[in-house]
């Protein structure tokens, strides 16, 4: 066998070796037994979310367990191909294996950055919220062009999408938008996200047709399950109730049905509009556990510093990712260094690559060579 395909071969049993270690291999068969002994209890369904969560990680282990399978499957059977086409000289059958083999190191390394996403939160549902910065209706309209763009990246992995609040732009776009975003590991993916994005264009809203900066930020924290339990003293909070700001017709409130809650110890506001006001009451406390549980989370695993400065302003400071549509097409995450010039792409939700190397930077600091070789 060639040299470049041993070399991907190794890359290939690397992965599979980081999977094992990551799903914990030896004990995976028996944890999938306890989830089927669960499942088989009359009363597990007596509280519908905890079984439909614990019915969700079930689903994760049996394709965890699956992909492993498969992968070394297809390992064995195309090694053994090009082995075999070599000694017959059969190069039709050579060059398909060959082929054959490439592509499954490209399925083997999305499934290693999958696998970085064993965080305590990572596997839960995750809310989303975006913030236009300082520019008016260019950044309200970035901002709209942001949610767009994680709808449909949202849309494409079938997570369910729930607008949670929106406040829209005075001339276009919106101010901020919050949503929940649920599915597995939709926090996981998504917490790479946290930061200021910045778009650089033509503007569509300047009649003299100049190039126009716009900042928007982006937070993301996960949903928090029942059973964990967040203490929250009513005396540190503020409670608004105000008329929410929709995009009109017959969706408009005519009454003071939205909510706004202030934690007065860290800043924190957190808001709700589409529901009644009781509603709407109950999901913004529940947000508002869950930044507190995101701020716990931070303190814990130093991944990122406090919540309000991480997130920071959104300006040149605080940058995670540049937009450029003029005068060249390009989007780059400056963490990572990954670009693409498929800007439309990018903006239609494809943003995978940027998630996965993100994500792989997160792991203890290190690339992801470096968090390899550290579970090997």
């Amino acid at each position: 066998m060639r040299a470049e395909l041993q070399g991907i071969t190794e890359k290939i049993l690397k992965s599979i070796k980081l999977l094992e270690q990551r799903m914990d291999i030896e004990s995976a068969s028996n944890r999938l037994e306890e989830f089927n002994a669960l499942s088989e209890n009359p009363e597990f369904w007596n509280d519908s979310k905890k079984a439909q969560k614990l019915m969700q990680e079930r689903q994760f282990l049996i394709d965890q367990l699956e992909t492993h399978k498969d992968l070394n499957s297809e390992l064995r059977e195309n090694v053994d191909l090009i082995e075999l086409a070599e000694l017959e000289n059969e190069t039709s059958i050579l060059k398909e294996a060959e082929d054959n083999l490439r592509r499954l190191l490209v399925v083997a390394e999305k499934k290693e950055i999958e696998a970085l996403l064993d965080g305590e939160a990572d596997s839960n549902d995750t809310f989303l919220e975006i913030n236009a910065g300082a520019g008016g209706t260019e950044s309200c309209d970035w901002a709209a062009m942001l949610s767009r763009m994680y709808v449909r990246w949202a849309e494409q992995r079938n997570y369910k999408i729930e607008l949670m609040s929106e406040n829209s732009g005075d001339e276009a776009g919106i101010k901020s938008v919050c949503y929940k975003i649920q599915g597995m590991n939709a926090y996981g993916w998504l917490k790479t996200e946290s930061g200021v994005h910045r778009l650089v264009r033509i503007s569509p809203f300047d009649s003299n047709a100049k190039r126009h900066t716009s900042f928007s930020s982006v937070w993301v924290y996960p949903v928090i399950d029942d059973n964990i339990d967040i203490e929250v003293n009513p005396s540190d909070l503020r409670i608004d109730t105000y008329r929410s700001s929709g995009a009109g017709g017959q969706h408009v409130n005519t009454t003071d049905s939205a909510v706004r809650i202030t934690h007065n110890p860290t800043g924190i506001v957190v808001t709700s509009s589409e529901k009644s006001q009781h509603q709407n009451r109950d999901i913004a406390m529940k947000a508002l556990k869950s930044r507190l549980y995101q701020l716990e989370l931070n303190k814990r695993t130093a991944a990122i510093s406090d919540a309000h400065e991480s997130k920071g302003d959104a300006g040149w400071g605080n940058q995670i990712r540049s937009y450029v549509l003029h005068p060249y097409q390009m989007v780059k995450d400056l963490r990572s260094n990954i670009e693409t010039s498929d800007t439309q792409g990018v903006l239609n939700g494809k943003l995978d690559n940027f998630m996965a190397s993100a994500l792989a930077l997160n792991v203890a600091g290190k690339s992801r060579a470096e968090a390899n070789s550290k579970n090997l």
